[in-house]
């Protein structure tokens, strides 16, 4: 006989880690897939300030390891592995994963959204000394410094917004010659007095020493490439829902977003979304954590409810 748990929860983060918390301490067998580390992206931030009760801030990486040994002193377990495939369509749900099959009553899809990259040189070299993907996250460190933006959509209008309140300076590097961001938006760049935009160009390379000192910048419409100096780039060109295991096993988004309300619930019966992965206008470690516990709740219910 396969072991069936409870709850199966696909991804560390905080959404996941929450719901294992609130569902373990609920009485319920639950396991947790996570790929690589406690705290999903979350773990690659190095100061986290916006997150409450940590009143000095705390490590993206710590703040994970604690997530994973709240939820493991009710008795969730962790499994390192990561989901490949997946069956939702009986009444226990199937998990693959390398190491085999798994089985649980309900599932928990918390896998996250991940940052889309440039693709250019030492872009993941400089990941954190220079190269950030979240001006909200990282942003402090670049008070009365240069930084610039890449991207034209309203994340990042917003991150330059945001940065324009801290940095010396903010160049909004965009491909094309208009934000695709709202007008609301634009205006509230434009009157800024830090804000320049760069238009028609795109970061084809990262001037670094031991860290990042500037980006060289091509003007798609003449080629000519020219230098900028700053002290920090943001990446802010759209982010990637971790869901290409589901492959179509619950409605998705025009975005690849899985497409569930408030109450997490996905278009499958006992299979709910939490996190960044979900369909939603903020995402942000406190909004994920909201997620895991709503899962955790609506799961239990579910269960209830088919005894």
């Amino acid at each position: 006989m396969e072991h069936i748990y409870d709850m199966i929860i696909i991804g560390g983060g905080p959404a996941g880690y929450t719901a294992a918390l609130y569902a373990a301490g609920a009485g319920l067998d639950t396991l947790l897939l996570e790929k690589l580390s406690a705290g999903g992206q979350m773990a690659q931030t190095s100061d986290i300030d916006n997150y409450p009760g940590f009143d000095g801030g705390i490590n993206g990486f710590a703040l994970g390891l604690k997530m994973q040994k709240g939820a493991e002193r009710f008795g969730a377990k962790t499994e390192h592995a990561q989901a490949t495939a997946v069956d939702f369509s009986r009444k226990i749900k199937k998990i693959e994963t390398a190491g085999g099959t798994l089985y649980g009553k309900t599932v928990v899809i918390a896998a996250g959204a991940v940052p889309k990259k440039l693709g250019i040189e030492n872009e993941r070299e400089f990941t954190g000394r220079g190269v950030h993907y979240c001006a909200h996250c990282d942003g402090r460190f670049y008070k009365d410094k240069t930084a610039v933006v890449i991207g034209g959509g309203n994340s990042a209008a917003t991150d330059a917004l945001y940065l324009s309140r801290l940095a010396k300076k903010v160049y909004v590097v965009h491909r094309r010659d208009t934000l695709r961001a709202s007008g609301i938006y634009y205006k509230a760049l434009t009157e800024a007095g830090n804000v320049e935009f760069i238009w028609n160009s795109t970061v084809c390379e990262l001037l670094a020493g031991e860290r990042v000192s500037g980006v060289r910048i091509r003007n798609e419409s003449t080629g000519q490439i020219s230098s900028l100096s700053c002290d920090g780039v943001f990446v802010s060109i759209g982010r990637e829902p971790a869901t290409d295991f589901l492959a179509g096993a619950v409605d998705l988004d025009k975005n690849g977003y899985i497409t569930a309300d408030e109450t997490t619930k996905t278009s499958v019966d006992g299979v709910f979304a939490a996190g960044d992965i979900r369909t939603k206008a903020v995402r942000q470690i406190v909004t994920a954590t909201a997620d895991g516990a709503v899962a955790a709740h609506f799961a239990e219910k579910y269960l209830s409810e088919k005894r």
